[in-house]
């Protein structure tokens, strides 16, 4: 990154913070008045210059003031110091009260975690639930759904309930299913979504299990039932958004809604970011999917002791309030992951 003296790096800041509370181009008289640099605005607007030749800043008329880049915006970011003192921490204790009533259904726990978090920062709240590779079954059932169809639900040590519908032969009975869900618990329970599957791929090589009619049958349900390639996503606070004006223009709001449906895009981003430890940023162009490269993306992981098994976090614009953006999801991501240890 480059390297600002404090003069400049103060007028960068200056330009960001007054940008991300007022949505127009921010000029040098503005900074002048607003911040006590004691520099004249032909100074400030000597810097701001420098700046822009330098990609912190962009010009967007001749006549206008300044807005900035995707770089400005980074190095806000790098250097900025997280403080809690901007946000009044009661919503937080009503957040936190609440949650801990949802405990047992983690579905329910997310859900209201994405609206509560949408509702604070007025962003798009994002959650995803653990991974296959970190999701423990805890019982299996199995229903006669149609015919030819059953129903498995999956119930995990994490407090997911996962449901799928599997087709299967006419030929099975409830009281089979009833049977075969019982020799995959006594098998599996414990164990991972991702260890059940190769140990399934394992058992099915060996030509004699597939004598028993039943555990055949078991097998087959089983290597269909536990396949997740993800967690389940979760997102809430369109209308949040859509308020914004950063999203009055319809092309955007079209771009913003292209985002959300093609939920593989974001799932595809939090996957990756779900490796990491503690708070990440990435700010639109810095985004690999064409997709988000107009929006910034502010997650943390929640843990099941040291090991991240899950994502909380917030989209929004990259025009964002990235401070108060990082201290409502790192501190939800911390108490997600007290609230699970105490289960």
């Amino acid at each position: 990154m480059i390297t600002l003296d404090e003069r400049t790096r103060k007028i960068l800041h200056a330009v960001v913070e007054n940008y991300i509370n007022f949505p127009d181009p921010v000029g040098s008289r503005t900074v002048a008045k607003g911040y006590p640099f004691g520099l004249s605005p032909a100074t400030i607007r000597n810097i701001m210059a420098d700046l822009e030749e330098m990609g912190f800043l962009l010009q967007p008329h001749t006549s206008a003031g300044r807005v900035p880049t995707d770089m400005g915006y980074r190095f806000y970011v790098e250097s900025i110091v997280t403080e809690s003192s901007f946000l009044h921490k009661e919503p937080f204790r009503e957040l936190y009260k609440r949650l801990e009533t949802l405990k047992d259904n983690i579905d329910i726990l997310f859900s209201e975690t994405t609206r509560t978090i949408s509702k604070l920062s007025h962003y798009l709240g994002i959650a995803m639930s653990p991974k296959p590779d970190v999701t423990t079954l805890n019982k299996i059932e199995l229903l006669k759904y149609k015919a030819d169809k059953i129903a498995a639900i999956l119930f995990t040590d994490e407090g997911l309930i996962k449901n799928k519908i599997i087709s299967i032969g006419a030929e099975v009975t409830q009281k089979d299913l009833n049977r075969i869900a019982g020799y995959l618990n006594s098998e599996f329970s414990g164990h991972t979504f991702d260890e059940i599957r190769q140990k399934v791929i394992k058992e099915m090589s060996k030509e004699k299990i597939m004598c028993d009619r039943l555990i055949s049958k078991a097998l087959k349900i089983c290597q269909e039932a536990f396949y997740f390639l993800y967690g389940d996503l979760f997102i809430s606070g369109l209308s949040e958004v859509l308020e914004l004006p950063d999203f009055t223009d319809l092309n955007k709001i079209k771009e913003l809604s292209r985002a959300i449906e093609d939920k593989h895009t974001i799932i595809t981003l939090l996957d990756k970011l779900s490796e990491c430890n503690g708070v990440q940023i990435i700010i639109g162009s810095e985004n690999s999917m064409d997709e988000m490269k107009k929006l910034s993306v502010v997650v943390s992981t929640y843990k099941e002791g040291d090991r991240p098994i899950g994502v909380v976090g917030i989209i929004g614009p990259t025009r964002m309030n990235y401070s108060k953006a990082i201290y409502i999801v790192d501190n939800t991501a911390k108490f997600i992951t007290k609230m699970l240890a105490e289960r």
